[in-house]
């Protein structure tokens, strides 16, 4: 199956999904740039591979006969080569224990891997969770079981680095959360306030998708995930961890604020900063244009 094939399968599921699920609390991407460049890539044959997976979350409510209604959140990634390659997938829910949700997300895996290689597969997916997932709330799970602990495993042996845009960071509250959260959950990076508005984090895939769950769900008047970095560490252990960094701690950088509220930032500035620390190519998929 020929890229372009696998993007206009993706565009054709994403339309489905959008028709099915109409309402936000049921399907929502969280990367529209995401998808304007995979519609872009699959009408022009001249087009660039797009720079990012399309990513989006499924919310699926089984009914729960014992309980009150528990509600499952699925986040998930497209990969470029889907469906020739299985999605990524996570669930969670407030109602599963940690090692319930590497059991529940184990076995989706192994579901997946076993009935939807090569096929379109979201559909199935979220039926398989509607239909298995609540029982995972009762379910004890052993963590010496090997599938739990593999799951733990890899889960936490993976450096994750977010590149996150939002149109704009003005409010100081938010600014405080960026930065507490992240010396919270042991992320570096920086956050850069005005318009637009840039947040970089970096650390334990685990941590990084924490942060990013409490983020995107303060009000904003658009933010995404730009890029998306994961490095599988070797040991993953502390002196791992820091090699992979390439910030030390998570600080607000401000670059000459100009403008008639002085939100915005000299972007040259930011340029500079990105390249001193290895980064320069974000700049681009940022902004659209080369650095200098």
């Amino acid at each position: 199956m020929s890229n372009r094939e696998e993007a206009e399968i993706q565009i054709s599921e994403l339309d489905l999904l959008s028709s099915m699920f109409p309402y936000e609390e049921e399907f929502v991407v969280t990367d529209q740039l995401a998808v304007a460049e995979l519609k872009h890539y699959a009408e022009n044959e001249s087009a660039e591979m797009p720079s990012s997976k399309v990513q989006f979350i499924l919310n699926v409510k089984p009914e729960v006969t014992n309980a009150s209604m528990v509600e499952f959140s699925m986040a998930c990634a497209l990969p470029f080569k889907y469906p020739t390659v299985l999605p990524e997938i996570t669930v969670r829910s407030s109602a599963l224990s940690r090692s319930q949700q590497i059991h529940l997300n184990s076995d989706l895996k192994t579901y997946l891997m076993q009935n939807c290689s090569g096929e379109p597969c979201m559909l199935s997916a979220r039926e398989w969770v509607k239909d298995h997932a609540a029982a995972y709330v009762d379910k004890e799970c052993s963590s010496s079981s090997v599938t739990t602990s593999n799951a733990m495993q890899s889960e936490d042996k993976t450096f994750t680095r977010l590149w996150i845009y939002s149109h704009h960071i003005y409010n100081k509250q938010k600014r405080k959360n960026i930065i507490d959260w992240a010396k919270e959950l042991a992320l570096s990076g920086f956050c850069m306030p005005g318009k637009p508005g840039v947040v970089c984090v970096e650390g334990l895939q685990s941590s990084c998708e924490e942060f990013w769950s409490r983020v995107r769900r303060l009000t904003w008047k658009r933010i995404l995930i730009r890029h998306r970095e994961d490095v599988s560490l070797e040991g993953g252990g502390h002196a791992e961890i820091q090699k992979q960094r390439k910030f030390s701690t998570l600080e607000e950088k401000c670059f000459d604020a100009h403008g008639a509220r002085g939100n915005h930032m000299d972007l040259g500035q930011l340029y500079h900063f990105l390249e001193e620390k290895g980064c320069a190519d974000i700049f681009q998929m940022y902004f659209g244009v080369e650095g200098h």
